[in-house]
This record gives structure tokens, C-alpha cells and sequence, in this order.
């Protein structure tokens, strides 16, 4: 079938369908699209005063026990662990020792961060 044939096809079946529609059809339809209109007004109304309880703001983020500010902490400690762990590894004698006891208290202080997470 060729393009021009297929276009024709289509034309004549959409107005074949909406020729059939009755007045009532039509009445209800319109209502419809109404009801459509009042309910899509209504929806913007409501997402504009719902956007303002899901968003947090920049004070609720900076709380001290916020989980993002537990998060960053957590990642500090990890970082701090890391490079207290290298230097271990490079030390000898009683330097050794003192950042072994650091390392000590780097883990209960992540696994108490990662608790309250």
C-alpha cells in the first residue's frame, strides 16, 4: 500500500468513527474534558503546597544529628583510618604503638557513626 492510499485509509476511518458518535456522546465527552480541566487545576494547586513539605532546606540538611551530616562524618573517619593505617605501616617502635591506639579509636567512633546511621 502506498503512502498517499494509506493516509487516505486512515482520514476516511477517523471520520467513519466520528460520524458514528451520538449527540449523547459528544455531551458526555465534553463533560468529561470539564471534569479533566477542574482536576488538572486542582493538582497544580496541590503539588504547589506539597513541594514545600518534601524538599528540605538547607538548615534541616545542616542538623547535627541529620543523616547527611552522619554520612559526612562517617566518610571523615574512613578517610582518617586510611591514612592513619598508611603511615602505620611505615612506622616503627613507639610511633607504631601510638597510631595503633588511634586506630582503636577511630573504629569505635565509625562503628558508633555507623550505628546511628
Amino acid at each position: 500500500m502506498k503512502k498517499s492510499a494509506l493516509k487516505e485509509f486512515i482520514r476516511e476511518e477517523i471520520i467513519e468513527i466520528l460520524s458514528e458518535a451520538t449527540p449523547e456522546d459528544v455531551k458526555t465527552q465534553q463533560d468529561l474534558n470539564k471534569e479533566l480541566e477542574k482536576t488538572k487545576e486542582l493538582m497544580a494547586d496541590l503539588n504547589e503546597d506539597v513541594d514545600d513539605d518534601f524538599e528540605p532546606s538547607a538548615s534541616d540538611i545542616n542538623k547535627k544529628d541529620s543523616v547527611a551530616s552522619l554520612a559526612t562524618k562517617l566518610s571523615k573517619t574512613n578517610q582518617e583510618m586510611k591514612t592513619v593505617v598508611n603511615q602505620w605501616k611505615k612506622a616503627e617502635g613507639a610511633e607504631k604503638e601510638s597510631l595503633l591506639n588511634r586506630l582503636k579509636q577511630l573504629t569505635k567512633i565509625k562503628k558508633e557513626l555507623e550505628a546511628l546511621l
